[in-house]
């Protein structure tokens, strides 16, 4: 594999704007069962949800009116309709039936905040990877129970979410866009620096910056940043960085170019850094990624659980 082929497999595992949100931190709400839209030519709808609702549209037309906007969704489009925004529905087309599927839902930060109330977003989008998203879709809508939701059914949507909302993206909203307590501004100025420092781990001084720029004293910023991520923003970008140097020396870089392109002009001192966020040296990690390839399990993850620092035993 040439050098023009690693840079493709590496640029291809891109950080999008959840990646610096940890798992445990998003609480994921399906308040009912999806909805299978199959609306024909006399089909129209008026109301209000008191929960968010995503619509996506797999066949035909559906035409929106949502606050004085006119949207027209085709297929590979989908629409979030925001809890309490009234919205009105209809199949313009005499001739098609409007297939789509919507889900209302509640998505919830560090179990108290609506992550999409904190976001400015696109309210349409046509999904960028919809030759990949568009079959777990119509297994979504085909799937789905008619009363109760399941567990299958959240672990689908949120990677349906997922791509609308990277997608859909445009920036977070700061506690001057709008009126916040202390405890929810703070979740939200952790989560926008937390992303910052995903999206770009390799920008110089990152981390520092986006305490900097944080509406809170630098000293408390930190700490509550560690208590809810578990290291400081400094080791929060250090950590991110070699996770980009771990995908680097599994696309088959050497450690030397490895370091170059992270940034280090002394590989010495970036293997010292990787073994100490990571737990292993960076040749080490590349004979872990070799027993994989192999179909043995390396060390420290045996149990299938990867925890960096990796085990001793």
């Amino acid at each position: 594999m040439d050098e023009t082929e690693h840079d493709h497999r590496v640029a291809e595992i891109r950080a999008g704007v959840l990646a610096g949100i940890p798992p445990r931190a998003l609480d994921l709400t399906l308040t009912r069962s999806a909805i299978r839209m199959l609306h024909s030519h006399s089909w129209s709808i008026d109301k209000v949800n008191t929960v968010h609702d995503l619509v996506v549209c797999l066949q035909g037309t559906g035409e929106y009116i949502i606050q004085d906007e006119r949207i027209r969704l085709t297929p590979g489009m989908a629409m979030l309709i925001p809890a309490g925004t009234r919205f009105q529905g209809r199949n313009p087309d005499p001739d098609k039936v409007y297939v789509g599927l919507a889900q209302h839902f509640r998505l919830d930060l560090f179990g108290r905040h609506d992550l999409l109330g904190r976001m400015r977003h696109r309210r349409v989008i046509r999904f960028s990877r919809w030759p990949m998203i568009g079959p777990l879709v119509r297994h979504y809508r085909a799937t789905a129970p008619s009363g109760s939701t399941t567990l299958v059914m959240h672990h689908a949507f949120m990677v349906i979410l997922t791509e609308f909302i990277e997608d859909a993206f445009i920036a977070w909203t700061t506690p001057g866009d709008a009126a916040l307590d202390e405890t929810e501004g703070l979740s939200m100025a952790i989560t926008m620096a937390a992303t910052q420092i995903a999206a770009d781990p390799l920008q110089p001084g990152l981390a520092e910056r986006v305490v900097s720029a944080a509406p809170y004293n630098a000293e408390y910023f930190r700490r509550e940043f560690r208590r809810k991520l578990g290291s400081t923003p400094v080791k929060y970008q250090e950590f991110k960085r070699m996770e980009v140097g771990m995908q680097f020396l599994e696309g088959g870089f050497s450690v030397t170019e490895t370091a170059h392109r992270l940034g280090f002009s002394d590989s010495y001192y970036f293997s010292r850094l990787f073994k100490r966020h990571i737990g292993i040296s960076p040749r080490g990690w590349q004979d872990q990624v070799r027993l994989r390839r192999d179909g043995q399990w390396p060390r420290g993850q045996e149990d299938g659980q990867v925890i960096y620092p990796l085990r001793d035993d």
